[in-house]
């Protein structure tokens, strides 16, 4: 059983920085969820900087504890969780970059563990989709976010942050009617941009709906859509309201708190999930105290406790 150190006996601003302050192990033998960094932001379309993201996060993990309080379960001791480092990548190359991260991720999964990968700029997640699809099949997707990320292109070329879950449906990644996009908002290029995610067959539901469902309602929705069956959860910092999130490379005003995303995180038990990542910290833009890599942490944390029960 792999756990953190004890914080009573090792004070948490000692050590090296692991997420949570777990042993850094680069194997799967007894191990239910693997932690992992993708320093990558090669495919932003606006502020540079996720490449730091893994560490800041990492950094902001310290202060995790073993017991959940609001989902009543624990975590460390319950999960056998480590540190498995980071993904390898390629300054400045997309497509070298997506295939080492999916040969990095998919020795996870085929070792038996869950990966829980920390991001980075989102064009990454389609490196993990292949991974995941390539041993479980293909995947339903829960997505929140303040972009749908399904445009067919940036600037002529197909790969980006962008264009994840355009790319992942084409590939035969995405079981499209499983796949259920939240959280987006801001301005857009026309009015009928989130009809292509329609168009895909993926149900999308912006902010100004997700606000009027609610947590549990969302997560009764997506239950539904999604199903018994293997799923993908993917969260970008920028679906937080950039007052509690600003370290991010595209942020978007009149989003939700943070506590508001946790509670939504939080709502989704009872889902297959095979794999999770937190995508595009940007620490350099982040503000005093490290808010978004710390809600990053956090909501790496809550996705660990949607393991636990789901194994309780």
């Amino acid at each position: 059983m792999y756990e953190p150190v004890d914080a009573l006996s090792s004070p948490r601003y000692s050590g090296p920085r692991t997420f949570g302050r777990l042993p850094h192990v680069e194997t799967t033998d007894g191990v239910d969820v693997a932690l992992f960094g993708m320093p990558w932001d090669s495919g932003t379309s606006y502020r540079p900087g996720p490449r730091f993201g893994p560490e800041a996060v990492r950094s902001a993990s310290a202060l995790l504890r073993p017991y959940n309080p609001a989902q009543d379960v624990m975590v460390w001791g319950a999960l056998s969780c480590v540190d498995y480092g980071d993904a390898p990548t390629v300054p400045g190359y997309i497509e070298d970059t997506l295939a080492r991260i999916q040969a990095y991720a998919e020795s996870i999964h085929r070792g038996g563990a869950i990966p829980l990968g920390i991001g980075g700029d989102h064009s990454v997640t389609l490196a993990e989709l292949r991974a995941a699809a390539a041993v479980h099949g293909p995947l339903g997707l829960v997505h929140l976010d303040a972009h749908h990320d399904v445009w067919d292109s940036y600037f002529g070329r197909p790969y980006n942050h962008g264009t994840v879950f355009k790319r992942a449906c084409e590939e035969g990644l995405l079981d499209p009617p499983r796949c259920v996009q939240a959280g987006m908002r801001g301005s857009l290029y026309g009015p009928g941009d989130y009809q292509v995610s329609r168009d895909l067959g993926m149900t999308i539901l912006p902010w100004l709906e997700l606000r009027e469902l609610g947590p549990a309602a969302y997560a009764d929705l997506v239950r539904r859509r999604v199903g018994s069956g293997p799923a993908f959860f993917t969260f970008d910092v920028d679906f937080v309201d950039p007052a509690f999130c600003p370290g991010t490379g595209t942020p978007e005003v009149g989003g939700p708190t943070s506590a508001e995303a946790i509670d939504y995180v939080r709502a989704l038990r009872g889902l297959d999930f095979r794999a999770f990542d937190v995508v595009e910290v940007a620490p350099q833009y982040d503000g005093p105290g490290q808010v978004t890599a710390l809600l990053a942490s956090n909501v790496a944390y809550e996705m660990l406790s949607l393991v636990a029960l789901a194994r309780a």
